[in-house]
């Protein structure tokens, strides 16, 4: 690419003006005017990039116009400092035919193209080895460029060894391909492009086309591998800058093009395609420069802290529903899927050339024949649309071939997406009301063989949005939190993919209960539609839950569903959240949170339908979302509740319930059962209610333990697999605090309460079982870890540690959750049990958090009896079950307030002591 188009050049650097200022201070002070000249270098490059980034500012998507003004103010610098070094520095009036240099800008600057911070990347070149006067050259140079604070990538070799290396290597040979002279002996960069092209290139274009995809594969994967991760890299993520360069390296490498535009002459992209390339490549430059200069530093990642500040300088603005940097990022993500629909039809189209050039061998004459398919052709196992006015003739069969490509896996020809694409618009209220279409839509959504992929070709093609506008409104819709990982089309795409392979029976180590429910579900057609529908309703402003269940109520007799089907599709969609929202921040053991859930669900056909849909939306927020914590916690929801709906009211009595948990215990002491009629006396109903029969068995070998060694406090640590966590219970005498003071030692070890039991036996003794895991939601399994919890919770309990400084000082796990500010509320609910009030405080997640809150609790004369806490990325639902000194709920109005105003206080003294930052003010939806 050219970087002759730059307007008023001198205003970015006056070359002419610089190299008269050097030569008058070289005059006046001859080899000691090199910090003169290193001076007025600096100058000029602080000046040049001061007027790029006044450029970008005034014109900010000038993403091109950013990049390839910084190339040429480099391209001056290096001319300026070569002129100045060969005529003040190294003169040689006499120069043999070995003693000539070219310069030649390799990599993304030798394309023109350059982020204010880039790598200066430059390959010097001679005819043979190297002379002692081209090595002072060289050096001089670099000691110029990198005294500016340029990062420079260098390379300097003979004809000879620059053929070699790149012969052997790709990297080298990628770079050599972007090659641009930029200064110095013009011969000698010719010969070596010819040579390059003669002796490297010729007959490598198949492996090179190979080579170079897996190598963009590799990197796909070490970034996530899905251009929808809300944290995107602009340069090297899937569907970003990178790929687009790919495409013009191989084109380059095939045809010698010199430009993108070419490609379009060699028939790798259409016009149509060539003006989405420019496009999306102008957009990233812009943000990429917007990152380089709001960092001062070479940085492509858009993480949180960043995209609000890119979508100001982008001049992207609040809509009501949708914040700027939700738009920004929508439409980012929209350019990556374009980047991603090109990349698809330029590596069909090469492959077809590829194709028709190559000879079948010895049966090359006697190719395998197409077939036909209602009316489409295969070959290749690719479906072809048989004329370019296929769609045109009858807009339904847009929807018809991805429907024969899902039921037959085949894949759909690159012509024939590129003619879907241009024909999109055909797909109008008609169509969508078209009942044939619509059954074929709802093919592809329930397809046996993978969903997942055709959904994802549709929606490239943007077929998808086209024929259900209402999920067109989320296409590349992101949500600004840290809990999802994806796009909300993306997400429910990789739900649908999950609840295929869960019925194909692929996902029972993981989901062995999921895999159970959906072969028993009256309708999965009723449970595809409802992962289709669950988030349509994001970014509307409003419940997305209860929004979405009245587009369900819509779409769903569109889609064919009858009135029943419809009304369970619109309820799950309604209450979508509330089974993980039970799971996670209700008492399972606490017979009120079953009989509620119960209340709500009335039937097994929905609790197994709502599971289902529970776990997939889980599992594709994104990875490590799921774990063996909340596979636990889902599963005991759904047996309680199941064993309720099944047998009634009546099998759940108290002691019925306490009874069963004995028998269980007993089973797993063995020759300990006496400790169930000894030290077991001593805990209440309510401890054989909540504890699992696993817990109560350990629970009870140590109480004995604790009370034959007559020790004050007995803490024991154990790797817990059933919840993926670590087990830490605490046998104490009952103090007023001992809860805070144990969650505060926890965090200062490093861990994370996730689940909490809070037991006072008959003889004043706290049994206390906390599940806990590190930041990341990993258990504690090492001895040294085990032994570093038990320390410094016995340290708490004793005060031999300040909590409050100490914990103060412990870094976020979560780093990057400093860009969001979560408002934190209170809410009070004295139906959720019989027995207790329930206090939730949502507020942004800190180390300091759950020890001031329990601090909290306490200084109001609280008594917590349990503990549940769940994490959604920066956002913390800490849910306490609490009564006052009395064992009383709290029901006046003006003790709720004077708590709430404690706990706010709590919370936010944890945000006001993070450096008092702030950011985005949000509710969250799980």
């Amino acid at each position: 690419m050219s970087v002759l188009r730059i307007p008023n050049q001198r205003a970015v650097v006056d070359r002419r003006g610089l190299s008269t200022a050097i030569a008058d201070a070289v005059g006046d002070e001859g080899q000691r005017a090199r910090p003169q000249v290193l001076t007025l270098l600096r100058e000029a490059l602080d000046k040049g990039r001061g007027e790029i980034a006044r450029r970008l500012a005034e014109k900010p998507s000038a993403g091109h116009d950013c990049a390839e003004a910084q190339a040429f103010l480099i391209d001056q610098l290096v001319r300026i400092i070569h002129d100045h070094v060969v005529t003040d520095v190294y003169p040689n009036a006499n120069r043999s035919t070995g003693e000539r240099l070219s310069i030649m800008a390799v990599g993304g600057y030798g394309r023109g193209e350059m982020a204010p911070h880039s790598d200066v990347d430059i390959a010097f070149l001679t005819p043979g080895k190297q002379t002692a006067w081209c090595e002072q050259v060289i050096e001089a140079m670099l000691y110029f460029l990198w005294d500016l604070g340029l990062t420079v990538g260098h390379s300097s070799r003979s004809l000879d060894e620059m053929v070699r290396m790149a012969k052997g290597d790709l990297t080298i040979r990628t770079a050599m391909l972007e090659g641009r002279y930029v200064w110095g002996d013009q011969p000698l960069y010719e010969e070596a492009n010819k040579r390059f092209f003669a002796e490297v290139v010729a007959g490598t274009e198949r492996q090179y086309v190979s080579e170079k995809l897996e190598e963009r594969d590799a990197r796909h994967k070490r970034l996530g591998d899905s251009r929808y991760v809300v944290e995107p890299n602009v340069k090297e993520g899937k569907g970003g800058l990178r790929d687009l360069h790919t495409l013009y390296w191989i084109g380059k490498y095939i045809y010698k093009v010199r430009t993108p535009a070419e490609l379009v002459d060699v028939g790798l992209l259409t016009r149509q395609e060539y003006r989405a390339f420019r496009r999306a490549e102008n957009f990233f430059w812009a943000v990429r420069c917007h990152l380089h200069t709001i960092t001062g530093r070479e940085e492509d990642r858009l993480t949180f802290d960043l995209q609000r500040e890119v979508a100001r300088r982008m001049n992207f603005a609040d809509r009501p529903g949708k914040s700027a940097v939700e738009r920004f990022m929508q439409f980012f993500f929209l350019q990556a899927k374009r980047v991603g629909n090109l990349t698809a039809m330029f590596l069909a189209q090469l492959d077809e050339q590829f194709t028709a050039k190559t000879p079948r061998g010895i049966l090359a004459g006697f190719r395998a024949r197409p077939r036909k398919l209602k009316g489409y052709t295969v070959f290749g196992g690719k479906l072809r649309a048989p004329s370019d006015d296929w769609f045109q003739k009858d807009p339904v069969r847009l929807i018809e071939i991805f429907a024969i490509a899902e039921a037959e896996g085949l894949e759909i020809h690159a012509e024939t997406m590129r003619m879907a694409t241009r024909d999109v618009k055909l797909i109008d209220a008609k169509v969508r009301r078209d009942p044939r279409a619509n059954a074929l839509f709802l093919d592809v959504l329930t397809g046996h063989n993978d969903p997942e992929t055709v959904l994802r070709w549709m929606n490239e093609a943007e077929v998808f949005g086209r024929f259900v506008p209402d999920f067109g409104r989320v296409n590349a819709q992101m949500q600004f939190d840290m809990y999802h990982h994806y796009t909300v089309d993306e997400h429910t795409i990789r739900a649908i993919g999950l609840l295929a392979r869960i019925e194909r029976g692929e996902l029972k180590e993981d989901h062995p209960l999921a895999c159970g429910l959906i072969h028993k579900v009256a309708s999965r057609r009723v449970s595809y539609v409802a992962v289709l529908l669950h988030d349509i309703a994001k970014g509307r402003g409003g419940d997305h839950s209860v929004l979405g269940a009245e587009v369900a109520l819509k779409l769903c007799p569109r889609f064919g569903l009858d009135e029943g089907e419809t009304e369970l599709v619109s309820w799950l969609v309604r209450y979508h959240l509330v089974m993980s929202a039970t799971s996670f921040k209700r008492d399972l053991a606490d017979p009120k949170t079953i009989a509620d859930f119960v209340g709500l669900i009335q039937g097994l056909d929905r609790l197994r339908q709502l599971t289902l849909l529970t776990i997939v939306d889980i599992r594709a927020v994104g990875p490590g979302t799921w774990n063996s914590w909340k596979r636990q916690l889902i599963g005991d929801l759904y047996h309680l509740a199941e064993e309720q709906l099944r047998l009634g009211h009546k099998q759940f009595g108290r002691k019925e319930r306490v009874d069963a948990k004995k028998d269980a215990v007993s089973k797993l002491l063995s020759d300990k059962t006496d400790l169930i009629d000894g030290v077991g006396k001593l805990l209440g109903d309510a401890y054989w209610i909540a504890e699992p029969e696993d817990i109560i068995a350990l629970n009870l070998v140590q109480f004995r333990a604790a009370r034959e060694l007559e020790d004050a406090l007995s803490i024991h640590c154990e790797y817990y697999p059933a919840r993926g966590a670590t087990l830490v219970t605490v046998i104490s005498n009952d103090h007023p605090g001992l809860f805070y003071r144990i969650a505060g030692g926890i965090h200062l070890a490093g861990g994370n309460i996730i689940d909490a039991h809070i037991h006072t036996a008959r003889n004043g003794k706290a049994v206390d079982n906390f599940l806990v895991q590190d930041p990341l939601g990993r258990p504690f399994m090492e001895g040294d870890q085990l032994n570093r919890l038990k320390k410094s919770i016995a340290d708490a309990l004793a005060n031999r540690v300040e909590l409050v400084p100490q914990l103060a000082k412990r870094p976020s796990a979560r780093i990057r959750s400093e860009a969001f500010s979560v408002r934190p509320r209170v809410l009070f609910d004295n139906k959720a049990s019989n027995r207790f009030t329930v206090v939730e405080v949502n507020a942004r997640d800190r180390p300091a958090l759950l020890n001031r809150l329990a601090r909290a609790l306490f200084e109001s004369q609280l008594v917590v009896h349990s503990a549940h806490i769940a994490t959604y990325g920066e956002r913390a639902a800490d849910t306490f079950y609490v009564t006052d000194l009395f064992g009383h709920k709290l029901d006046r109005p003006d003790r709720l307030k004077s708590i709430e105003e404690t706990l706010l206080a709590a919370a936010n003294a944890v945000e006001q002591a993070d450096d008092g930052k702030t950011g985005k003010i949000a509710e969250y939806s799980i």
